[in-house]
């Protein structure tokens, strides 16, 4: 099977092909722009690595996906019939510094790939979406039934824009896409503004770690190996049209065009300062704290209910987070070939 993934060179997308062509009968092509929303060298490492260890199974093409002609070149030789969009501009507050790429990426992006896949009769989309869409909804667990109309955020705005473009070219056009809302990911080869590894960082170098709103949130951690396992279990679960779908009490996951939203998550929250004592006990050093109030954007809890994605995919969670945590230290400490015993 040939699959077209987007984000090839990100933290997701590297796992996400490791794990699929570990495994026989694939074939991806992948495409990233390699912007320098963090450090390019370590998305080419990444990419280097699939390279060495995949030969002629993969395939890299420096594509931007706003790029519309570069990107119908692309399906046009390659016939795509399976599509993991994870390429976006991603990060909180980036979005001050240039919104611009949000809309280029996350809006004319998704609507070019949208837009090829209706003309080359995809068989699926799977394209992720974030736990962010839940927005200014403080009903916990978050449920994929959830109305999520109220983001507080801009790169939460543009994902949730990407859900319902989706749902549109799904129902007009008969395109299956399913939408993946992943829950705060981490683990190793994660991105250098993720929280942990600023904190893992800067406790190392004996430097402060900001604490934002105080300390006083809590996240649905979520381990890369169980978001890739839960992408790859989707790409084989085509959606169909919900027969029971009511449209008097329309529910927003689920439609009668062939259209599906899931909760990729742990199904249970951690404090911040939880996380931050684990990490401290792994590396046997305290943090050095400021605390910092809270910024506009953020969502002080998120939870995921995954009921849906257990009986829809049989996903499965398998990673606890002490155990995640101590997995990315490990990778670190190699990467930056520093002598602490972990």
């Amino acid at each position: 099977m040939k699959v077209l993934i987007t984000g090839a060179a990100g933290f997701i997308g590297f796992h996400t092909i490791d794990k699929l062509l570990s495994r026989k009968n694939y074939v991806v092509i992948g495409v990233d722009n390699l912007n320098n929303y963090y450090d390019v060298d370590l998305k080419k490492q990444r990419l280097q690595i699939l390279k060495s260890k995949y030969k002629k199974k993969f395939i890299f093409k420096k594509i931007d996906i706003s790029n519309k002609k570069k990107l119908l070149n692309l399906f046009q030789k390659h016939k795509f019939k399976h599509v993991i969009n994870l390429a976006a501009q991603a990060g909180v507050r980036y979005v001050k510094k240039n919104p611009d790429a949000y809309f280029e990426s996350n809006i004319r992006g998704f609507f070019n790939i949208l837009e090829l896949c209706k003309k080359h009769k995809v068989l699926h989309l799977v394209s992720a979406s974030t736990s962010s869409v839940y927005g200014a909804n403080k009903n916990l667990p978050f449920c994929e039934s959830n109305i999520a109309d109220h983001p507080t955020q801009f790169y939460a705005a543009t994902k949730r824009s990407n859900e319902i473009m989706a749902h549109a070219y799904s129902h007009m056009f008969k395109v299956p896409v399913t939408l993946l809302r992943f829950f705060t990911v981490y683990g190793p080869w994660g991105r250098p503004d993720m929280s942990l590894y600023m904190f893992v960082k800067n406790i190392i170098e004996n430097k402060k770690i900001n604490v934002f709103n105080h300390g006083n949130h809590s996240r649905d951690f979520t381990y890369i190996d169980d978001i890739v396992a839960g992408i790859i279990l989707t790409l084989k679960k085509i959606p169909s049209s919900d027969k029971n779908w009511d449209p008097r009490k329309p529910n927003p996951a689920a439609s009668s065009a062939p259209f599906k939203v899931l909760n990729i998550g742990g199904g249970k929250n951690i404090s911040l300062m939880n996380f931050i004592k684990i990490i401290e006990n792994l590396l046997k050093k305290k943090a050095k704290i400021k605390f910092i109030n809270f910024q506009s954007g953020d969502i002080k809890d998120t939870r995921a209910n995954i009921n849906e994605s257990i009986k829809y995919l049989k996903y499965k969670p398998k990673v606890n987070i002490r155990e995640g945590i101590k997995r990315f230290i490990k990778r670190y400490v190699e990467y930056k070939k520093l002598n602490i015993n972990i």
